[in-house]
C-alpha cells in the first residue's frame, strides 16, 4: 500500500490538478494577444528577406562571375569572409582597358597546381597622345597591391605572389615580363606583351575575376585594332608559338588543377632570357670596345666563300661599266671571295638592313676622285639590295651614268636618306688664269676648297679622299700650275703643293663642319699595280689572279700620306683616317685591267693590252671592304653617342 501511494501522479490530487490547469490557461491567453502575433510574423518576414538578399547579392570584395552549376549561396560565405585582394582602376577617356590572361603559369618545376587563386585586375594609366591603357589579369595570392602602372605602347604581365607591392611599372618597347615571388618590391619594371593600335571611342571596362575553380590557361597574343565604325574594342586571341629574344615558346594549353606546367619553367626561362639579354648587351659592348682599340689596317686578306656582299650582276644599273668586270668578260671570280681580317679584332660583316636603319634621315656624302666613286657605287649596291622596294631607290636627277657630272645623289625614299657623290679630285679648286697670249691657262688653287663645299658641309657623314690625280704629269712636275691668290708658281714641289692643299682643306673642315653633328673620315691612298709602265704607258695587271702573299713585295708607304697624317694630327675636328694603302697594296688581282669596258675603240683593239686599268677596282671587290670599315666606324659612333647619353 505504501508503494502504491508513492507512485500516484500529483495530478490526481484534486487541489493540485486545478492549479496546473489554471497556469496553462493563463499562458495560452497571453500568446493569443494581437501584439504578440504581429511581432512573430514580422520577425519571420524580415528573416526570410534578409536570407534571400544574402543569397542573391554579389560579394562586396570582388566582382564574381559564377557558373550556373555553382550554388548561389556560396556568396553568403564570401560576404562574411571576403578575399584580401585590392582592385585599382582609374582609366581615362580615349583608352581601352582589356583583360589579359597571363600566358604562363607562375609556378615552377612542372609542379601539379590548382589555379584557384584570386586574379587581380589593375589599371592606372598615365596617358600620352594615342597611348592605350591595358588592364592585365595577374595571378596573385595573399594581399597584393599594385599601383601606378603607366602604359604607353605595351601591357605589363607580372606574376605576383605573397605580399607583393609593385610601383611605377612602366610599359615600353623591348621590355621583359617579370615573375615576382615572396615579399618583393619592384620599382620601374618594364614589360612587353601587347602591341597596341589606336582605337577611337572605346568603352572602358575593368573586370576583376575571382576564379575559385579550375580554369584552363592558354598562351594568348592579344592585339587591339582600329575601330572607326563601332565604339567597342575588338580583341583577337589565338594560340601560337611566341618568339621572344630569338627563343620559341610554345603555348601552355589546358593547365588545370590536375595538370603540370608543360614546355616552360617560367622562373628559369625568365632568368635565362634576362641572362641572354645581358650577355647580348655585354657581347655588343665587348665588340665595340674591341673595335675602338683595334688597328683596322694591320691585317691580312683571308678567303671566305660567303663573300661577296652582293651577287655579281645584281647592280648593273648602278655599277659603272668601268668597274663591272664580270659583265665585261672577266673569267675568274676568286678575287670576289676575300675579306679583310685585322689582327687585333674581327670586323663585323656589313649588314645592309642595319645600315639602312642607322642612316635613316641622314646624308652620307663622298667627296673626292673616281676612287671614291668606286666606293660610293659599292655602298649603294649593298644598300639597294637590302631594300624591299627597289623602285624607291633612284638617282635624284634620273641619271643612269655617273661620269662627267659634278655631283650625284641616290635617294632611299623609304628611309629618307641620301648617299651622294661630289667630284673633287684635289679637294681644292681647279682654276683658269688668262695667259700672256690671251688664252686661258689651267691652274690649281691651293688656297681654295672645292666649289661644291657649301653643299655638303652639313652632311651627317662625309668621306673625303684625294691622291691619284697628284701623280699625273702636270701635278707631279708642278711647273706653272700651282696658284695661291693671284700668284702662279713657276715651279713648286708636288709634296709641298699637296701639303698646302690639304692644309687649306683642314682649315675649312675646322671652320665649317660641326663635329658634334658630322662624322668626318678621310680615305687614304689606294695602291695601283701597273707592271711594265704607268696607266698611260703600257702598264698591265691582266695576268694577276691572286693577292700578294708576302709583305716584302709591298711598295713603300706614299710620302703624301705622311703629309696628310701630320695635317690631321693638328686639326681641331676629329677625322677618322681610313688608311687603306697597305690593305690595297696586297690586292694586285682586284683591278679591271683589260676588262674595263665591253666595246673597245679602234685604237684599243689594235693593242688591247696597252690600255689597262690597274688603279680602280672591280665590283664586287676591294671597295666593299672599305665600306665594311666605314660600317664599323658608323657603329662605333652610334655606340659612343649612346654611352654619352647614358652619362648625361
Amino acid at each position: 500500500m505504501a508503494d502504491t501511494t508513492k507512485y500516484v501522479p500529483i495530478a490526481t490530487t484534486t487541489g493540485n490538478n486545478n492549479l496546473h490547469k489554471l497556469d496553462l490557461k493563463n499562458l495560452f491567453t497571453i500568446l493569443k494577444t494581437k501584439t504578440t502575433i504581429a511581432f512573430a510574423y514580422a520577425f519571420m518576414l524580415v528573416f526570410i528577406a534578409f536570407t534571400i538578399f544574402l543569397a542573391f547579392s554579389s560579394s562586396p570584395a570582388i566582382s564574381t562571375t559564377t557558373p550556373s552549376s555553382t550554388s548561389q549561396f556560396s556568396s553568403i560565405f564570401e560576404y562574411f569572409f571576403p578575399n584580401n585582394t585590392t582592385t585599382l582602376s582609374q582609366s581615362q577617356p580615349h583608352n581601352t582597358t582589356t583583360n589579359l590572361q597571363y600566358p604562363f603559369d607562375p609556378f615552377q618545376n612542372k609542379t601539379s597546381i590548382s589555379r584557384s587563386t584570386n586574379v587581380t585586375t589593375f589599371s592606372q594609366p598615365s596617358n600620352q597622345d594615342d597611348a592605350v591603357s591595358v588592364s592585365v589579369s595577374v595571378p596573385t595570392t595573399n594581399n597584393t597591391i599594385i599601383t601606378n602602372s603607366t602604359s604607353q605602347d605595351d601591357a605589363v604581365s607580372v606574376s605576383v605572389t605573397n605580399n607583393t607591392i609593385i610601383t611605377n611599372s612602366t610599359s615600353q618597347d623591348d621590355a621583359v615580363s617579370v615573375p615576382i615571388t615572396n615579399n618583393t618590391i619592384i620599382n620601374n619594371s618594364t614589360s612587353q606583351i601587347v602591341k597596341n593600335h589606336t582605337s577611337s571611342n572605346f568603352d572602358e571596362t575593368t573586370k576583376a575575376v575571382n576564379s575559385n575553380h579550375t580554369t584552363n590557361a592558354t598562351s594568348q597574343i592579344v592585339k587591339k585594332e582600329d575601330s572607326s565604325s563601332t565604339g567597342e574594342a575588338k580583341t583577337k586571341a589565338m594560340n601560337a608559338t611566341t618568339v621572344v629574344e630569338g627563343v620559341s615558346i610554345l603555348p601552355n594549353k589546358n593547365l588545370s588543377s590536375n595538370s603540370s606546367l608543360k614546355g616552360v619553367d617560367l622562373n628559369n626561362y625568365t632568368q635565362s632570357l634576362a641572362k641572354k639579354k645581358n650577355n647580348g648587351n655585354n657581347k655588343y659592348a665587348e665588340l665595340m670596345e674591341s673595335l675602338m682599340n683595334c688597328d683596322f689596317f694591320d691585317g691580312e686578306w683571308v678567303k671566305d666563300d660567303s663573300y661577296p656582299l652582293y651577287k655579281p650582276g645584281s647592280c648593273s644599273s648602278i655599277i659603272d661599266e668601268q668597274f663591272n668586270c664580270i659583265r665585261n668578260g672577266r673569267p675568274d671570280k676568286d678575287y670576289q671571295k676575300y675579306k679583310w681580317k685585322p689582327k687585333g679584332c674581327t670586323l663585323p660583316r656589313l649588314d645592309g638592313h642595319k645600315l639602312l636603319d642607322l642612316l635613316r634621315g641622314k646624308r652620307l656624302v663622298f667627296v673626292g676622285d673616281s676612287l671614291n666613286r668606286n666606293m660610293w657605287e659599292s655602298l649603294i649596291c649593298v644598300l639597294r639590295n637590302s631594300v624591299k622596294n627597289k623602285k624607291k631607290v633612284y638617282e635624284a636627277n634620273g641619271r643612269v651614268h655617273f661620269r662627267g657630272e659634278a655631283s650625284y645623289s641616290f635617294i632611299f625614299k623609304d628611309y629618307n636618306f641620301s648617299v651622294e657623290l661630289f667630284v673633287s679630285p684635289f679637294l681644292v679648286q681647279e682654276w683658269e688664269m688668262p695667259d700672256k697670249n690671251g688664252t686661258k691657262k689651267e691652274t690649281l688653287r691651293l688656297d681654295l676648297v672645292g666649289q661644291s663645299s657649301d653643299q655638303y658641309k652639313d652632311a651627317d657623314i662625309i668621306v673625303f679622299n684625294t691622291g691619284h690625280w697628284w701623280t699625273h704629269d702636270k701635278t707631279s712636275k708642278g711647273k706653272g700650275y700651282y696658284q695661291e691668290g693671284s700668284h702662279v708658281y713657276d715651279e713648286l714641289n708636288v709634296l709641298e703643293a699637296f701639303r698646302r692643299a690639304i692644309t687649306t682643306w683642314g682649315k675649312w673642315v675646322d671652320a665649317k663642319v660641326n663635329p658634334s653633328k658630322s662624322l668626318v673620315l678621310f680615305r687614304g691612298y689606294s695602291a695601283s699595280h701597273f707592271s711594265g709602265g704607268q696607266w698611260n704607258s703600257g702598264g698591265a695587271c691582266d695576268h694577276e689572279t691572286a693577292p700578294i702573299d708576302n709583305e716584302k713585295y709591298l711598295t713603300e708607304y706614299p710620302p703624301k700620306m705622311r703629309v696628310l697624317e701630320k695635317v690631321l694630327k693638328y686639326m681641331k675636328t676629329p677625322v677618322s683616317y681610313l688608311n687603306i694603302t697597305r690593305m690595297t697594296d696586297f690586292r694586285k688581282d682586284g683591278h679591271p685591267s683589260v676588262y674595263r669596258k665591253q666595246n673597245l675603240s679602234p685604237e684599243e683593239r689594235k693593242s688591247p693590252l696597252r690600255y689597262q686599268d690597274c688603279s680602280h677596282w672591280c665590283l664586287p671587290g676591294v671597295p666593299d671592304a672599305w665600306n665594311e670599315i666605314l660600317y664599323a666606324e658608323i657603329l662605333m659612333r652610334e655606340y659612343r653617342n649612346k654611352q654619352q647619353q647614358k652619362r648625361t
